[in-house]
């Protein structure tokens, strides 16, 4: 008889996700094999996602919601797993993000580091390998905020990209994080992003003073039927808005900030200048 590792659906999401698959597939009468045949996948892949070796992915999760007809319910492979991967993220954000996707034009301000859509790959695993050892998130959570950042930057390379208005507070250029290299490659993606059609950067400096119209880090999202949804986070959560009584303000005071920032070409040359001052 094969050895069965006995699973404990309690210790961690991924092994309740396992142990479920495991649950509906015996259900059903199928081997590992079949139910890999089913879904494309491979029995190994089968194999060490049922005993919590192996996260699951997107497709995959709704591979198995077509095999076992959980698709468009509650219990959903698709719903656990986005469940699964927000898991440590701030309240509001993961809502936040389903607008981001369909967004017509994203407005960000963004204050001591370089907003997510921005961000390398390197720079975003300092970020997030900092907060491990903090003892913030775990190392798999680390890893699961980098991924899910890069899924989020693919916004930007969609067939009709959305309009992007980033305003930076000069801190985010100055801060250095993770050294001159990867401080360094950041700042020339910045001076990319800031040369695509349909983007625009603003650099908000210090001698603004006290004209900076926001103190908090905010989003603004415009959605194809001209709505504007804001997000904005404090230390520990997150809020979601979408209330125009409230909202509309907020647009308000954005356009103030872009009235005070650097101009584009200015920003660029700041941002140059602070590369060139790179070690």
């Amino acid at each position: 008889m094969v050895n069965r590792k006995e699973l404990s659906p309690e210790s961690s999401p991924r092994a309740a996700f396992g142990a479920r698959v495991r649950r509906l597939r015996e259900g059903r009468g199928w081997s590992q094999e079949e139910l890999a045949a089913n879904v494309e996948y491979s029995s190994q892949h089968i194999s060490a996602v049922e005993t919590g070796r192996k996260p699951p992915t997107l497709p995959f999760s709704r591979k198995l919601d077509l095999v076992f007809g959980t698709g468009d319910t509650a219990d959903s492979f698709e719903r656990e797993w986005r469940e699964m991967r927000h898991g440590s993220l701030l309240e509001g954000f993961p809502e936040y993000v389903g607008y981001e996707g369909r967004a017509t034009e994203i407005r960000l301000y963004e204050i001591g580091i370089i907003p997510g859509l921005l961000q390398t790959p390197d720079y975003a695993s300092v970020l997030a390998d900092s907060a491990v050892k903090r003892g913030a998130i775990t190392p798999e959570q680390a890893a699961e905020r980098v991924s899910f950042l890069a899924e989020r930057q693919e916004t930007l390379e969609r067939h009709r990209p959305p309009m992007v208005f980033v305003v930076m507070d000069e801190s985010c250029i100055r801060r250095p994080i993770g050294g001159h290299e990867i401080m360094g490659a950041q700042l020339e993606r910045l001076v990319e992003f800031a040369a695509r059609p349909t983007t625009v950067l603003h650099i908000a400096p210090f001698n603004i003073g006290e004209r900076r119209t926001f103190d908090l880090p905010v989003n603004l999202l415009t959605l194809p039927d001209r709505s504007v949804v804001a997000y904005a986070e404090s230390q520990a959560q997150g809020h979601l808005d979408r209330e125009p009584a409230s909202v509309l303000p907020m647009l308000t005071a954005y356009h103030q900030l872009e009235a005070e920032a650097l101009s584009q070409a200015a920003s660029v040359a700041m941002i140059n200048e602070v590369r060139k001052g790179t070690p």
